[in-house]
């Protein structure tokens, strides 16, 4: 299983106004072959930061969800709204343990 989680930052109000475009790439990103989950939450310690967690099948269902035109519109419509910094980062895992 690949884990991906991270931060996007931005403005309070940039986030709330994205908040469509999130629904958007969210329900097409979770109906992708591989995608495990996916989710957004905004920090309760930062409303200005966009935090990001998903789980993937595989590294080739990660690829194949780069490369998808959802995904390229996410990716415009963050950059319109003025995100500041994007920190992402990749994990090979796993199933995992319930705890």
């Amino acid at each position: 299983m690949i884990i991906v989680g991270g931060t996007v930052r931005a403005t309070a109000p940039a986030l709330e106004a994205l908040r469509p475009e999130m629904l958007k790439v969210l329900e097409a990103n979770r109906k992708e072959d591989g995608c495990i989950s996916f989710d957004f939450a905004v920090s309760v310690s930062d409303p200005g930061t966009l935090v990001v967690f998903e789980r993937w099948r595989d590294a080739a269902a990660l690829a194949a969800h780069s490369k998808s035109a959802h995904v390229a519109a996410w990716r415009e419509a963050v950059g319109k709204a003025g995100a500041m910094d994007r920190q992402l980062m990749r994990w090979e895992t796993d199933e995992g343990v319930k705890l």
